[in-house]
């Protein structure tokens, strides 16, 4: 059996650089969407635990 070789993940910023906002699917961009998706995903979450209603029901569609 060959060893397979391992992938090394490539940043999307080089360090030691700062990553500048940009119009469009940028590396940048898609690392803050993807920041406030989670922060909105764990927000719901804790609405349903502390209101034990679903989302659909908290905004009175159910």
């Amino acid at each position: 059996m060959t060893p397979t070789p391992k992938s090394t993940p490539v940043p999307a910023v080089q360090s030691g650089s700062q990553p500048e906002p940009a119009f469009g699917w940028t590396p940048y961009a898609e690392q803050i969407n993807g920041r406030f998706a989670m922060l909105g995903f764990v927000g719901l979450l804790i609405l349903e635990a502390i209101t034990h209603q679903d989302f659909f029901t908290w905004l009175g569609l159910r």
